[in-house]
């Protein structure tokens, strides 16, 4: 099974997507802080993160920054997952070197899970 790292502040969400993409037939690791990150990480390399920006105790920037200085997540597609949605915002997103953007009230679930399939290999 493909495994999904989800980083997510709001709990509530978290386990709403936790629960649809394993119903979609992900294994689903959750994070909300770098340490949380830093330990699901330790146990496997999702194929896809999906990341919120706004995030307790640190800047999701940073922290995108981070996985993408990571050795073995330097390439996972990251799929930023947020309500920042100004052309700027989602510039700076970009550059910073996410895969894609998704703003949460644009997005079902569903049109995630279509998207996250969209960059991953077949199993």
């Amino acid at each position: 099974m493909q495994t999904i790292l989800v980083i997510e502040d709001d709990s509530f969400l978290k386990n709403l997507e936790a629960a649809k993409f394993t119903k979609a037939g992900y294994t689903v690791l959750t994070a909300m802080t770098p340490e949380e990150v830093d330990a699901a990480l330790a146990t496997a390399t999702p194929v896809v993160i999906l990341l919120d920006l706004m995030l307790p105790g640190t800047d999701g920037f940073a922290l995108l920054g981070k996985i993408r200085a990571n050795e073995a997540t330097k390439t996972t597609p990251v799929i930023v997952f947020s309500n920042l949605s100004e052309e700027s915002e989602v510039k700076r997103i970009m550059d910073s070197g996410a895969t894609a953007f998704m703003t949460k009230s644009n997005f079902t679930l569903e049109e995630v899970i279509e998207k996250i399939k969209s960059l991953t290999p077949t199993v």
